[in-house]
């Protein structure tokens, strides 16, 4: 359906909107309704100029759509789609139907309902193409307008994957994803693999082949009380393999648009780290110091935040180790400093 769409030619992400409710509403007998309301709801930013383009493709589409009782179905009549024969959109009723019904629901899905019609149906697009995991490839016919929406929809918590071809949504948004139902067959030859398991005995051994520093903060975060975290989350942070991380130019296109929203992010992330470390006894995850802050990052943007904030200096860390998050020399010069390193610097200059 939205490959029909975007085949249309029609001039922008508005008409191409109205085409993908109307157009699978219509797949069965060439004909569906649209009130006022629908229209409204679809925050268009040229409603007249959008159904225009749609009548110069023959789409049948009355005046009672903008000024009749917005409440008050409107029929309209697709040509192309009442054939019998090399139908364009060959659904069955039942199939008709769900997509129709799942149309409806992604585009009035929180995270999206309020964002510009390309990028509500750049969510469409890649709701669409997403897998059961969630992972999904750029689909090639998504239209330029909708594929500059893309940081938009990172940003938003849509999305917390994008690389230049392929993407992550979000967990709160696995009920859009639009893969289809494996076939008889399919489920038939499936096999699955099953995780790794926990070894607690190989967990005890590798800690008492760290370093004594290092095996007091395992054990902080380990039995930290506050965080109250699985010991099978905190050994698979410890011992995972660290893996060099790609950041697209998306993610830095939307990060560019972050930090504009947010000048204080350096002093504040020091801070925070400070505050955390007492409640605490060890530093925040990337993870902790987002959801502390009321950022909001996911995936890949909140790692390139942390990244550039260890850049500047606002935030220093003990290399790959997790949990190590603290002031870095920039907030340090603006009196920002772990309570030891504040007691130290006193201690030296009573000495001095």
């Amino acid at each position: 359906m939205l490959s029909y769409v975007a085949s249309l030619p029609l001039p922008g992400p508005d008409a191409q909107l109205i085409a993908a409710v109307v157009a699978i509403r219509a797949a069965r007998g060439g004909s569906a309704n649209l009130t006022g309301q629908d229209l409204s709801a679809l925050r268009l930013g040229d409603q007249q100029a959008a159904v225009d383009a749609l009548r110069a493709l023959g789409w049948q589409m009355d005046d009672a759509l903008f000024g009749g009782d917005p409440s008050t179905p409107v029929r309209i009549a697709i040509p192309a789609l009442a054939v019998e024969d090399d139908h364009p959109l060959p659904f069955g009723k039942q199939t008709r139907s769900r997509v129709s019904g799942w149309t409806t629901r992604a585009l009035s899905a929180k995270l999206v309902k309020k964002l510009p019609p390309a990028a509500r149906l750049a969510s469409l697009f890649l709701a669409a193409h997403s897998t059961s995991k969630l992972l999904g490839r750029i689909p090639p016919d998504l239209p330029a307008a909708c594929r500059a929406c893309l940081p938009e929809l990172l940003q938003k918590g849509f999305l917390t994957g994008l690389s230049e071809d392929r993407f992550l949504l979000d967990p709160v948004v696995q009920h859009l994803s639009g893969q289809r139902r494996p076939t008889a067959e399919e489920r038939s030859t499936k096999t699955t693999t099953p995780g790794p398991q926990f070894d607690a005995a190989a967990w005890e051994r590798w800690k008492n082949t760290a370093t004594p520093a290092l095996r007091r903060h395992v054990e902080a975060v380990e039995h930290c009380a506050v965080c109250a975290l699985p010991v099978e989350r905190v050994a698979e942070a410890f011992t995972g393999v660290a893996c060099s991380q790609f950041f697209s130019q998306a993610v830095k296109t939307a990060y560019g648009e972050w930090k504009d929203a947010h000048p204080d992010r350096g002093p504040r992330s020091a801070e925070f780290t400070v505050t955390f470390r007492a409640e605490h006894g060890h530093g925040p995850s990337y993870a902790q110091l987002s959801a502390g802050l009321g950022w909001g990052l996911k995936g890949p943007l909140r790692g390139f935040v942390v990244k550039r904030l260890l850049a500047n200096e606002w935030l220093t860390d003990t290399g790959t180790v997790p949990w190590t998050l603290r002031p870095g020399q920039a907030a340090q010069a603006q009196g920002i400093v772990l309570p030891k390193a504040r007691s130290a610097a006193v201690a030296a200059h009573a000495g001095a």
